[in-house]
């Protein structure tokens, strides 16, 4: 790529003189990436210098009021007719946004640092609600109304921040673009006008209702439907519900987080319930019908004879719903009591069924079920 102001611009790209504008912007963008002096530093000056001489082809031949008059008077009717040969306008960062954003970093998907000439909508901010829910209210699910504070559009100058009557005016410092542009070296940078905030408007007066700042905070009141089934760490999203956007834009939603406390007696695994229930040491040998809390009412389980301590009895749906389908179910951990006192009839009756019930106390193998039991226990 030569050195010269006036080399021909098709050239320059290296596209033909029949090049559509897609064509064209495809030619740019590979020499701007090719040229660009952050991937030259051996060579940064003929880098700078074909980066700028590309951009300047670009400029001209990207433009539909230019480019017909460079194909029929060249670089001399260009100049002849007031347009700007060389280096960059005041509008050729936003031009090139798309194609420039590989080499700095913008995000195109969320429009990046740009902030378009003030008409683009922006979407509202996005706001959060920590809410706090009893075991039982998470289990069944509650509806709750909660006080959010938002900034909200001032209803006296309806967010324009202008006081009812005066309006806006353009703004002069960045001719209503809502941009600056500064040239630093071959290339130039934008920033947000400092005076209109990227709006592109000055008002003339400010609202006294907002003093000028077009928002005011309130407390709106919102009606909250938990389902059943929901855990701490849970997110809540309502839609719409944050603060509106600018400019036309869609509003931010609300995300509630929910924590739920824990629950006394139960301990919670997903939607399945966890407890222990302690019965007597002639209730787990001889079986019995015993009474057991659930969060429906109270169930009746049946222990077998020889039921041991530790061991877990199934109930299948007594657990918690399933924000996704389905319920859980609940499982019931036996803990057999031994008494620490008993008395003299008590202890005689031990002595005569101990007696009657031989247990040889020998170490037990360690493939044993028991044994499987104990290293639960205790491992």
């Amino acid at each position: 790529m030569a050195n010269s102001n006036q080399q021909d611009y098709y050239e320059v790209l290296g596209v033909a003189r029949d090049a559509s504008a897609d064509q064209v912007k495809s030619a740019y963008r590979k020499a701007a990436l090719r040229w660009h002096p952050d991937r030259n530093p051996d060579k940064k000056e003929e880098a700078e210098e074909n980066f700028r001489l590309a951009s300047e082809a670009y400029t001209v031949l990207s433009d539909p009021q230019k480019r017909p008059v460079y194909d029929r008077f060249g670089h001399a009717g260009l100049g002849s007719r007031g347009f700007e040969t060389g280096g960059f306008n005041s509008t050729i960062f936003e031009e090139f946004h798309d194609i420039l954003g590989d080499l700095f970093g913008f995000d195109q998907a969320s429009g990046g640092n740009r902030r378009g000439r003030g008409s683009r909508g922006q979407r509202g901010v996005d706001l959060r609600y920590d809410m706090s829910l009893t075991f039982e209210e998470a289990a069944t699910g509650v509806s709750t109304k909660i006080h959010v504070a938002r900034r909200e559009n001032c209803e006296q100058c309806q967010g324009t921040g202008a006081k009812p009557g005066t309006g806006t005016v353009t703004c002069r410092t960045c001719g209503g673009r809502g941009q600056m542009a500064y040239q630093q070296g071959f290339f130039a940078i934008t920033r947000t006008c400092p005076a209109c905030q990227g709006t592109g408007q000055i008002i003339r007066e400010a609202c006294l209702g907002c003093r000028g700042q077009g928002r005011v905070e309130r407390e709106r009141t919102l009606e909250v439907a938990v389902p059943a089934g929901v855990d701490s760490g849970t997110r809540l999203r309502m839609t719409g519900q944050g603060e509106p956007g600018t400019n036309g834009g869609v509003p931010g939603d609300l995300y509630i987080f929910l924590e739920v406390k824990e629950h006394a007696f139960f301990e919670r695994r997903g939607p399945d319930l966890h407890c222990a229930i302690p019965v007597s040491f002639p209730q787990a040998v001889l079986g019995a019908k015993i009474k057991i809390p659930t969060l429906q009412g109270e169930a009746d389980l049946e222990i077998p004879e020889g039921t041991q301590s530790g061991q877990t009895f199934r109930q299948k749906g007594k657990g918690l719903s399933n924000p996704h389908g389905g319920r859980g179910d609940l499982y019931v951990t036996i803990n057999v009591v031994i008494p620490s006192k008993l008395s003299k009839d008590q202890r005689r009756l031990l002595d005569q069924l101990g007696q009657s019930i031989k247990v040889e106390n020998k170490p037990t193998e360690r493939s044993s079920s028991f044994f499987d039991k104990v290293k639960d226990i205790f491992g």
